[in-house]
């Protein structure tokens, strides 16, 4: 069979990994017989004829527990009670005293694994199953053989002189799960990889108190890890323009209560991070020498002066011209 004989060479044939595996689990050896040479398993075969014609011919069975229980009875009082051609005895008693001593005990259920081969992507992981997993930084680019079952996945090296060495084992992900091993990343990567929060605002506060602070205003959201993006923008600002502005520019913007990585990039590109901010006053105070350009007078909104010639807006539903919604004194009742 192409599941369990991949290649079927005379001398050397090659069996399936997932056969072997099985094989493994179980605790027995493979001995397949030659291709178009009946003759080395006759006595095998043979057996079969004699359970379909002695045991299934002319039986009915109601169902498959009925059919198990029947064949139980069957192997005992009649199957195995017989004389066998060969060996003169009855096959109960002969398995009894010689074969029954060399069975292994029965192995734990079989967990069915999945076997693949996988590349090591550029994000340092492999995907199977449609979960990732980490591998060490020295396999970038490399193929691996992968095998996962329900609780492991173990990841082994592929061609060449070290084939079949064992890379890497981690615990089996849900599809769209990841598991990451620090040690497997690059210095530089291993926090954006692990969403380490902490030690992103640890790098901010490293470079000024008020950049920390502002890490911690950026990442301060129900999906943090969202905001990543903008804390390493900041980090770039402080490679760019140096610790002490973007520091500035922080303290400033924290002060108006403003959390804006591009309102901290305008300032620092025009240097305006230590002017202190102008606030507009509110129109008609003491502070507000100059008028804005719509400030009006209270006296304006009042009621209009008839006598001194003062002139009144109405309203006309539906819309009238210019001329139809500017009236003088006279026009009024």
């Amino acid at each position: 069979m192409k599941p369990v004989v991949t290649n079927a060479d005379a001398v050397n044939p090659q069996l399936s990994k997932g056969w072997l595996d099985y094989a493994q689990h179980v605790g027995f050896a493979t001995d397949p017989a030659r291709v178009r040479s009946p003759q080395d398993k006759p006595r095998v075969e043979r057996a079969v004829q004699y359970v379909r014609g002695n045991f299934w011919a002319g039986e009915c069975f109601s169902d498959l527990a009925d059919a198990q229980a029947r064949v139980e009875a069957w192997c005992r009082e009649r199957a195995g009670m017989r004389i066998h051609g060969t060996t003169a005895r009855r096959p109960l008693e002969m398995f009894t005293e010689l074969e029954s001593g060399c069975l292994l005990t029965v192995p734990a259920p079989y967990d069915v694994p999945i076997f693949t081969r996988v590349k090591v992507h550029r994000d340092y992981h492999v995907e199977i199953a449609r979960a990732l997993y980490s591998v060490p930084e020295h396999l970038l680019g490399a193929h691996l053989d992968a095998r996962a079952d329900s609780a492991l996945v173990t990841l082994y090296t592929t061609g060449g002189p070290g084939a079949g060495r064992l890379v890497k084992t981690h615990p089996r992900q849900p599809p769209g799960g990841r598991s990451t091993d620090r040690d497997d990343l690059p210095e530089h990567k291993a926090g954006y990889a692990l969403r380490d929060l902490s030690r992103l605002i640890g790098a901010c506060a490293g470079h000024g108190q008020h950049i920390g602070i502002y890490a911690e205003r950026l990442l301060d959201e129900p999906l943090p890890w969202t905001r990543m993006r903008a804390v390493y923008r900041l980090l770039g600002l402080v490679r760019r323009y140096g610790p002490a502005p973007v520091e500035a520019a922080c303290e400033r913007s924290l002060d108006l209560d403003v959390v804006s990585v591009s309102k901290i990039a305008s300032m620092l590109e025009k240097a305006r991070e230590r002017e202190q901010p102008t606030l507009p006053a509110a129109a008609g105070s003491a502070h507000n020498t100059q008028s804005g350009r719509f400030a009006r007078t209270p006296s304006e909104y009042g009621p209009p002066n008839i006598g001194r010639g003062g002139v009144q807006l109405s309203l006309i539903p539906g819309g009238t011209t210019p001329s139809a919604a500017t009236t003088t004194p006279e026009d009024q009742p």
